[in-house]
């Protein structure tokens, strides 16, 4: 198994692009394996490491569908829906409570909040 040339934070060559890199010029890595990866030395702590794809290799992402755009509409209703009052938030809801905060923390008379 051949090892991954490990370059220091802001020295990688031209042509690797981490995936936030490839996705703002519109890329995607395209199946490729990672070619090379970045650390950046941190004091008490291991370093932080980036992974790095070669632009060359990447592949152009590919466009939405009417089909994938109501696709993720749909997912985020869902998100936003409660399970509990199935009413939409209108906003998305955070797991750490599971749902809508006046469901979470309801009033002291046993009412809803002021929504």
């Amino acid at each position: 198994m051949a090892t991954l040339p490990i370059y220091r934070w802001r020295l990688a060559p031209d042509g690797y692009a981490t995936r936030r890199q490839l996705r703002a010029r519109n890329l995607r890595p395209g199946g490729q394996d990672v070619a090379a990866q970045l650390e950046r030395p941190r004091r008490r702590r291991g370093p932080l490491v980036a992974y790095l794809y070669r632009v060359d290799l990447a592949k152009p992402v590919r466009p939405m569908t009417a089909a994938r755009w109501a696709a993720l509409a749909k997912a985020n209703t869902a998100r936003r829906t409660c399970p509990r009052c199935r009413r939409d938030a209108g906003y998305v809801i955070p797991t750490s409570l599971g749902t809508c905060v006046p469901c979470a923390y309801p009033g002291p008379d046993g009412s809803e909040g002021n929504t």
